[in-house]
């Protein structure tokens, strides 16, 4: 669990990872440049608010071959980032602080994109538990506005950092359903049609993002092209994979292929995920 950053650190000081990496100072951009430094940053800034050890920090710096000057020069890194956040008119440099054999970024959660993200993305699920889909699309639509591109576009990830990436994409993608399922309960299956034929096209073995797919595409008087969908799906799966779709994606293909009057209920009342994620 994050711990809670220092009262009153990082107040002037900005950063994001759910992009291209960003260090904002002060209202000006202080990224570093050089690679080792920007791979570090963005290290602790994926772990922003948690304590991470000098250790773990060689390793994603070095691999499991860390020269011997590893200590040294890691050390020599914090201190060329404690000065990016020194430089004038303030003094920020306590933002990355000493903690328990290693280094801690302390941030305000609204100064990072990613627990701003995250916590949309809480507050996004509460609503949707409490019935309140027309405030939890608003809630997902926010945290995927946090968003500017890939996690780290532009850094060179290592071996500790590539699991926060997939982790945090993996997320991206679950908020984007989250989102499109609170729209389907809204009525809004026509709406969705053009971003979830994307959406398919670009996850083409994606079994949710398929079945809402399908679900839009029944709900808009297109059936066969539901069905199709499944179909090609279907195939895609066995010739990749050498597997099927889930029974409840199937159910979902038998209850349109049967017109079956479930699937018409009021869309305020009926969730996707009642019909193929049980």
């Amino acid at each position: 669990m994050s711990a809670p950053a220092p009262p009153g650190a990082g107040g002037s000081v900005r950063a994001g990872v759910l992009g291209p990496l960003s260090l904002v100072v002060d209202g000006e951009n202080r990224t570093p440049s050089a690679p080792k430094p920007r791979q570090l940053l963005a290290f602790l800034l994926l772990n922003a608010n948690r304590a991470v050890r000098a250790s773990d920090c060689i390793t994603e710096l070095w691999g499991s071959h860390p020269p011997k000057t590893a200590m040294s020069t890691l050390q020599t890194y914090v201190l060329y980032i404690r000065q990016i956040l020194r430089s004038p008119p303030a003094d920020h440099s306590r933002t990355l602080v000493t903690r328990n054999q290693g280094y801690q970024f302390a941030l305000d959660p609204r100064a990072s994109d990613r627990l701003r993200f995250e916590a949309l993305a809480a507050r996004g699920r509460e609503a949707s538990a409490a019935g309140a889909p027309e405030r939890a699309t608003r809630l997902f639509a926010d945290a995927l506005a946090v968003w500017r591109g890939p996690v780290l576009a532009d850094v060179t990830s290592g071996a500790l950092s590539s699991p926060h990436i997939v982790e945090l994409e993996e997320a991206r993608t679950s908020v984007l359903q989250w989102r499109v399922e609170a729209d389907l309960r809204l009525g809004r299956h026509r709406e969705l049609l053009d971003e979830l034929r994307t959406l398919a096209a670009a996850h083409p073995t994606h079994e949710n993002i398929h079945a809402q797919y399908m679900l839009a595409l029944h709900r808009s008087d297109r059936r066969d092209e539901a069905l199709g969908v499944f179909r090609r799906l279907h195939s895609r799966l066995g010739d990749s994979f050498g597997i099927q779709p889930v029974p409840r994606l199937r159910r979902l293909y038998e209850a349109i292929d049967a017109d079956d009057p479930v699937l018409s209920a009021p869309p305020a009342t009926l969730s996707p995920r009642a019909v193929f994620l049980q």
